[in-house]
């Protein structure tokens, strides 16, 4: 029985991650598998490989042939070269460690609890007013408009009591009583 190293694709759609593995030359792609070697995530920056490198060497040792892809991503991590006595590859590239969330935290808390000299990473939410469902440019029936006059009267014998008359002299008060209607002419063959 021949055996194959080869890629053994999961994920989802365009988020491919695969699994290196140790199968039977003659099965499907994502089917049975003898041993999973290894690891290799292309959609990273810099892409995932983890490699076991002495079961690489074992497979290799018994005969397994790895694939195009198999042999580059053995390549990158140095295992091919090791099994067969060539000069190392340079290193590969690791993704930058993650800053640690909680040394952050307890740096920010030593402060002494006032808030940093820096500017905010998030900039703060304006907190928008409730939309009104007139318009402001137009005036509402209830409301004076500003034109009009206001008329105050204070009583002085209270203090607590004060009376307010509002005259709505606006030049629009005019304009909503009925104008009178124009004169048209009657069409031609019509009685008037």
């Amino acid at each position: 029985m021949s055996t194959k190293i080869k890629l053994m694709r999961r994920g989802k759609t365009r988020q491919p991650y695969y699994r290196i593995v140790v199968a039977d030359s003659r099965t499907k792609r994502d089917g049975r598998s003898i041993e999973e070697i290894g690891k290799y995530h292309p959609k990273e920056d810099p892409s995932y490989m983890e490699v076991d490198a002495e079961r690489v060497a074992y497979w290799l040792g018994v005969g397994a042939q790895p694939t195009e892809a198999v042999r580059a991503i053995l390549r990158v991590t140095g295992d091919w070269q090791k099994f067969y006595g060539e000069p190392a590859p340079e290193p590969m590239k690791v993704k930058a460690a993650k800053p640690d969330r909680r040394a952050a935290f307890e740096a920010a808390t030593q402060l002494g609890g006032s808030e940093p000299d820096a500017a905010a990473t998030t900039p703060k939410k304006k907190t928008a007013k409730p939309a009104d469902t007139k318009s402001a440019d137009a005036p509402s029936a209830d409301a004076p408009s500003p034109d009009a006059k206001a008329d105050v009267r204070v009583d002085r014998t209270d203090k607590t009591d004060v009376e307010v008359d509002v005259e709505a002299q606006s030049p629009r008060a005019g304009a909503r009583q009925a104008a009178p209607e124009p004169e048209v002419p009657a069409a031609p063959g019509t009685d008037a």
